[in-house]
């Protein structure tokens, strides 16, 4: 089992910048692929980011190619999610999953994912 905790969302000004974090828990965080999703209110739940067990290979959904980074530190049990230039469409809970594996077929789906944050909320507006 594992439990993920999301962390770093709040309100921003568009144009700005947030830095979200995904806490995990146990000893095999390593071993895990990671991804972001995000919903808005009245909208389906989208991928937005995922990154493999090395850290090396990364996967975008284009709405934030560009704008947005995701990352991991692998000693810290923690992925992040680097937001840049937000716009108010990019408001929306933010949930970081993980998945034992991803390729470039899987990585986008959330029914890759095994085990789910509770979410964090960015709010882009003026």
């Amino acid at each position: 089992q594992v439990q993920l905790v999301e962390s770093g969302g709040g309100l921003v000004q568009p144009g700005g910048s947030l830095r979200l974090s995904c806490a995990a828990s146990g000893r095999t965080f390593s071993s895990y692929a990671m991804g972001w999703f995000r919903q808005a209110p009245g909208k389906e739940r989208e991928f937005i980011a995922a990154i493999n067990w090395g850290g090396g290979t990364t996967y975008y959904a284009a709405s934030v190619k560009g704008r947005f980074t995701i990352s991991r530190d692998n000693a810290k049990n923690t992925v992040y999610l680097q937001m840049n230039s937000l716009k108010p469409e990019d408001t929306a809970v933010y949930y970081c999953a993980a998945s034992p594996r991803i390729n470039p077929f899987t990585a986008t789906l959330g029914d890759s994912y095994d085990y789910w944050g509770q979410g964090t909320q960015v709010t882009v507006s003026s």
